[in-house]
């Protein structure tokens, strides 16, 4: 008897997230991606998407792949083995919005089972605008900005979500909504969502990330609580200030101008360098003696994320250099709460520092007010 193949449709943007480690807050466009590239950013999207197809390997024989070719996903299959039809050959090497739209309308052609894609918010947009109501969809992170609610926690979890499909687990189903910002806003400190939609995905919880919760705190007397306890633990350190509202009150603080969406180099008070690259970030922390950087973040509110989202800045080799007993990680309880007793989360890009860095980890809550939650690696 021979087992029907689970067809599964497969979209990697190969461009997604190639604007994140040179501060460029986003990939949207071809003068930002053409950008990206002349200030020496590497494709990774591809990456990402492969470690999805590590997973479900020992599958091979049960799973039927449709996609499109080249870096959109016929490259990858072809070296990982997998049966693959390719429908849809895009005109240039570096692809589009519109090409990520084409190859999903030839995908559904096919009639796939589930439309697997890599991406960020805008490649979530991209399939969106183009998908059936009906089909089954689930998101691979490979963005800058991952504020939807279709994407897994991890390329890995993507990986697991498809290997209890394979195996004919029961998985329920729910609308997740599809988020987006505007990204000129955005390159200007300022977080615009807007809610662009909803597309079915498989609904393993423990697997598929929430929809970011937006806004600034609202608790002004605790965010200055958290920015004057981080001010009294710095003596001579230089601060590598991270994203987010909670790291901007503390900037307000200290009265400096602050890239809300970027990351800022502070010594003493003063503001000596705004929205670094990954490059220029790790020359200024080779420069330092060890423990003399300490690394101000936080995490994102409604999904845990401390690493790997938004702030592709902070490289793997940039933490290692940092070390993990010199982060300030600070969040008011109600954005710890808001998390309902998951795990904070680990994405760095890099599974063995990401392993190393687990654990119970101090979190600043306050004045002279601390609290201990657990950090996980995505696995």
């Amino acid at each position: 008897m021979t087992t029907q193949r689970l067809s599964i449709g497969f979209v990697v943007n190969p461009f997604a997230g190639i604007g994140g480690a040179v501060a460029l807050k986003g990939s949207d466009g071809a003068e930002t991606r053409e950008k990206a590239l002349q200030l020496g950013a590497e494709l990774k999207a591809g990456c990402r998407a492969e470690q999805t197809l590590s997973v479900i390997e020992p599958y091979r024989d049960r799973i039927q792949f449709v996609t499109a070719a080249g870096a959109m996903g016929a490259d990858l299959l072809e070296q990982r083995g997998f049966f693959y039809q390719s429908v849809y050959q895009p005109d240039q090497q570096q692809t589009s919005a519109e090409d990520t739209q084409q190859a999903v309308q030839c995908i559904q052609q096919q009639g796939v089972d589930i439309l697997v894609f890599a991406g960020g918010d805008g490649t979530a947009r991209d399939v969106y605008q183009c998908l059936n109501e009906t089909q089954l969809v689930l998101g691979i992170p490979a963005g800058v900005k991952i504020h939807s609610g279709v994407y897994a926690v991890s390329p890995k979890a993507a990986g697991r979500v498809i290997e209890r499909l394979i195996k004919g687990q029961l998985s329920s189903l729910h609308l997740a909504d599809v988020m987006d910002i505007d990204e000129e806003l955005f390159r200007q400190g300022i977080v615009k969502a807007r809610r662009f939609g909803e597309m079915l995905i498989p609904a393993e919880l423990e697997y598929v990330q929430a929809v970011k919760m937006g806004g600034k705190e609202s608790n002004e007397l605790v965010l200055a609580d958290i920015a004057a306890e981080v001010i009294e633990r710095t003596d001579d350190e230089h601060l590598i200030m991270g994203s987010g509202s909670t790291v901007a009150a503390i900037m307000e603080e200290m009265g400096l101008d602050n890239t809300l969406l970027g990351v800022d180099w502070v010594h003493q008070q003063q503001l000596l360098a705004r929205d670094l690259t990954e490059a220029e970030l790790y020359q200024r922390v080779k420069e330092q003696n060890p423990g003399r950087v300490k690394l101000v973040i936080t995490l994102i509110g409604g999904q845990g994320h401390i690493f790997g989202r938004g702030n592709q800045q902070l490289s793997p080799r940039i933490l290692r250099h940092v070390g993990r007993d010199n982060i300030y990680l600070v969040a008011t309880k109600k954005k710890l709460e808001g998390l309902q007793g998951k795990p904070l989360l680990m994405d760095s890009g890099d599974e063995a520092l990401d392993k190393d860095w687990s654990g119970l980890i101090t979190v600043i809550t306050g004045y002279h007010d601390e609290v201990v939650v657990r950090l996980q690696a995505i696995e």
